[in-house]
């Protein structure tokens, strides 16, 4: 058979084992993820409590030594506690996505822990903060880490008063017995709450994703505009730039408005700010279209791959929180990736309440923006190669 006499055909294993390869190393990221130093705010308000003997007691104080100390020297532990002295000064961490979490002993803890050995007990209290809007696997992973730490002290307090009440044979009231159960009571809030119809806290990473492409498409078919339009000297490279550049923004603000919009009334996703979300993702997009632009104008078609690529890469480090990725992508790979802007500044504006301001994502865009901007003007500068139309016009 002739097709069997074709070179592709005998390099065919090769390409496909190369292509699944590639593509199966994008799945790295996302084997077996562990936390790593996920940072927790230690709030202890505990005022302590002054027992019959007139020495003080103050039980948050000993409970947040002890957390402390169950960190090793040398090994990496999964969260990071950060002792904050206030309440209020952990909330504004958490609004700043300082904090995962916070764990807070309130005020009247020690004084309502030494009631549970009374007639009439009071049960304390231990307040968890979870900020899921910072990012929901890792607010979840803090959530079952702090679950289990009351836990942990729920059957240590429990063990005490039995061995106590056993001691001093000591006849349990109704009230004493109900405690025993649970004698540390957990209350759990949310924080920059996710939302029934965030896509699970997914929403970013799912704007994102239709905005890379279009951005992708709309720079090429400019690209191949300018490219049949046959511009020659610096002038005309120049007002085709310009004019390339003009019809990005246009494209922009069509595919901001459009994604929110379409986004919100037949997807079904939470806008909180209709205006501010298609602004912030028309700047994405311009920020995007700039950067793939000014790729081809140097590289040509040949540049697409390394977008393409980049998406697949980084796309399962977008949902990711960097405290479950390895140091090497934590430090060589999420830091880089020109689409973590986006997602950050879209967590901001559809979780913590934020608008369409100037911010550290906005910012970053802007920068990137720029960057492109002047590479992709330089390209006026490179010399083209005549093709043969132009060639017969000449």
């Amino acid at each position: 058979m002739n097709v069997l006499r074709h070179k592709f055909i005998f390099i065919s294993p090769i390409i496909i084992l190369a292509v699944i390869t590639l593509f199966s190393l994008t799945m790295i990221p996302s084997v077996s993820p562990s936390p790593k130093e996920l940072p927790i705010a230690l709030v202890n308000e505990d005022a302590g409590v002054s027992l019959p003997d007139q020495s003080q007691l103050n039980v948050g104080k000993q409970m947040i030594e002890k957390i402390q100390s169950q960190s090793v020297p040398g090994v990496v532990a999964p969260v990071k506690w950060i002792s904050v002295g206030s309440l209020v000064e952990a909330q504004k961490g958490m609004e700043a996505k300082e904090y995962y979490a916070a764990f807070v002993i309130p005020k009247s803890f020690s004084e309502n822990q030494f009631s549970l050995q009374t007639p009439t007990p009071e049960s304390p209290e231990i307040q968890m903060y979870i900020n899921q809007g910072m990012n929901t696997v890792a607010a979840t992973a803090a959530g079952q880490i702090l679950d289990g730490i009351v836990d942990g002290i729920n059957e240590g307090v429990r063990t005490q008063l039995l061995s106590t009440f056993s001691t001093n044979d000591a006849r349990l009231t109704v009230d004493q017995a109900t405690m025993i159960v649970e004698p540390i009571h957990k209350k759990v809030m949310n924080v920059n709450k996710i939302g029934a119809k965030s896509a699970n806290g997914n929403a970013p990473v799912s704007l994102f994703q239709p905005v890379w492409m279009a951005s992708i498409g709309g720079a090429v078919i400019v690209f191949f505009a300018l490219q049949k339009s046959f511009l020659t000297g610096r002038k005309q490279k120049a007002a085709g730039i310009s004019g390339a550049i003009g019809i990005g923004a246009i494209l922009a603000i069509l595919a901001g408005f459009w994604t929110t919009w379409f986004a919100n009334s037949v997807i079904g996703l939470e806008i909180p700010s209709f205006s501010d979300t298609a602004l912030f993702i028309s700047l994405a997009y311009f920020t995007y279209f700039l950067l793939i632009s000014a790729v081809l104008s140097w590289l040509g078609m040949k540049g697409i791959p390394i977008f393409i690529l980049t998406l697949f890469f980084g796309l399962p480090l977008l949902a990711m929180p960097k405290e479950f990725m390895s140091s090497f992508y934590q430090e060589w790979v999420n830091p880089w990736l020109p689409m973590r802007p986006m997602i950050d500044g879209l967590r901001d504006l559809l979780f913590f309440g934020k608008g369409f301001e100037w911010s550290h994502s906005v910012e970053a865009l802007t920068f990137i923006a720029i960057g492109s901007l002047l590479v992709l003007c330089s390209s006026i500068l490179k010399k083209e190669r005549r093709l043969p139309e132009q060639q017969q016009l000449g």
